[in-house]
């Protein structure tokens, strides 16, 4: 197989399908989206996180009757609050307590449900949180245009936070939408097609989840160098779990994992075993199985037995492998910039959240 750049050659770091459940033996481990086994921290989060949704429904609520509706609408619709829960996380390496940790809590999960919206008409998603896309209830313009209203809720209360967190939140806007405009129009000729694509999760997963844990360790006053290894962290573990999310679209059973297996292939959105498979195609090494899987997945997938025979195939062939090791390198990259983090519950619960990406792939 081709060689593919590993973590530590990538420099930066969607929306992504749900985060693992968290273990039973928390207090409310439906509200919690991190693998968080301390009881006290999880209470504590838990309360903290009631108090992010309050401040949510504030920030959208509007006097006008459509932009209310349709700003609350994903809101409403619930969601892990995945990226709201590691900022509170990580606002624990200083003074959780802190008003602004809450507040930046609600800031990434405003810009995370308003990259929803504008993703769900680039994508015409019929469904988004088990509730139909906003485009499909008011059309395309008026889920563009309420995406970008929640866009300027948050920046306006990012703006509350000071200059750096502005800084950090518009830079982490500009690589969302570089992301998402890098993935839309494919690589450029002569590109590397697979280090295109990890730069596409880099940028348009990764980023709000470096931002997430940015901002917590940063608005609680955690040390300087606490701030840059949770977001070092946050880069790596983003594209682990994408890569994760690839090889589940492939192999999991569907009842377990809640997700259909060959959903992307149907779509012909592009994953990172097909891209090493048409990698591998290229190469002097392939078989005519190879080049005839290929086609198969260029081809028409509409049918269910179609769609199930070539999902059969390629969780086969040692590309799907390829991709389960290259998950499991990047959350094991993700833990290693752990390093300068005390030991304790908020360096365990990041540790143990790679280790289920890492676990999810295999």
């Amino acid at each position: 197989m081709t060689s593919v750049p590993l973590p530590h050659q990538t420099t930066t770091g969607t929306s992504a399908s749900a985060p693992p459940a968290a273990p039973t033996d928390l207090p409310d481990p439906n509200a919690l989206g991190l693998p968080i086994t301390d009881p006290e921290l999880a209470s504590r989060l838990a309360d903290r996180l009631t108090g992010v949704d309050e401040v949510l429904l504030e920030a959208v609520a509007s006097t006008d009757k459509l932009a209310d509706g349709a700003s609350r609408h994903l809101i409403d619709a619930g969601g892990k609050r995945f990226r709201p829960l590691l900022t509170l996380l990580t606002g624990e390496l200083g003074d959780g307590s802190l008003p602004g940790v809450v507040d930046a809590a609600v800031v990434v999960e405003l810009t995370q449900v308003a990259s929803l919206y504008h993703d769900d008409v680039m994508d015409s998603a019929p469904m988004r949180r088990g509730a139909p896309a906003a485009h499909m209830v008011w059309g395309n313009s008026v889920a563009i245009l309420v995406g970008d209203l929640l866009f300027a809720r948050a920046s306006a209360l990012v703006a509350e936070l000071g200059p750096e967190a502005v800084i950090l939140q518009s830079k982490t806007f500009e690589r969302m939408c570089l992301g998402q405009l890098h993935e839309t129009m494919g690589p450029d000729d002569g590109e590397d097609p697979v280090a295109h694509y990890l730069q596409v999760l880099s940028d348009k997963t990764a980023a709000l989840l470096s931002a997430s844990a940015r901002l917590g360790a940063m608005l609680a006053g955690a040390p300087e160098a606490h701030i840059e290894a949770v977001g070092a962290y946050g880069e790596k573990v983003g594209v682990a779990f994408q890569l994760a999310d690839d090889v589940l679209d492939i192999a999991s059973s569907g009842e377990t994992s809640g997700k259909t297996p060959g959903t992307d292939l149907r779509e012909h959105v592009p994953t990172m075993p097909v891209l090493l498979l048409r990698q591998h195609v290229a190469t002097d090494a392939a078989t005519s199985d190879d080049r005839d899987l290929l086609a198969t997945l260029d081809g028409d997938l509409t049918s269910d037995e179609a769609l199930n025979a070539a999902v059969g195939r390629l969780r086969a062939h040692a590309v799907l492998a390829e991709t389960r090791e290259l998950a499991v390198q990047w959350a094991r990259a993700a833990s290693a910039e752990l390093a300068p983090l005390p030991e304790g519950p908020v360096k365990e619960s990041l540790e143990q959240f790679a280790q289920v990406l890492a676990d999810r792939a295999v």
